[in-house]
């Protein structure tokens, strides 16, 4: 009855090991396509800085708020 009771039991721990999920691949076919979007975001990150810094330029010099204090750049 021992052996029974034993070879059940090992039945289903192997049974549960055997459909547990495999881990993930580390690298997927997805991994070029993410990267590309990483870059974009990035790269929009820098034109968006680039475009608040010339707003704020712009609206600076028509307030009058030149740097040499005559209202000329």
């Amino acid at each position: 009855m021992d052996v029974l009771r034993i070879s059940t039991v090992c039945l289903a721990v192997s049974f549960i090991m055997g459909c547990a999920d495999p881990p993930p691949p580390k690298k997927t076919v997805f991994d070029p396509l993410l990267q590309q979007e990483e870059r974009a975001r990035a790269a929009q990150q820098a034109v968006d800085q680039n475009a608040d810094a010339t707003r704020k330029a712009v609206e600076a010099q028509e307030r009058g708020d030149g740097q040499d204090g005559d209202g000329r750049p």
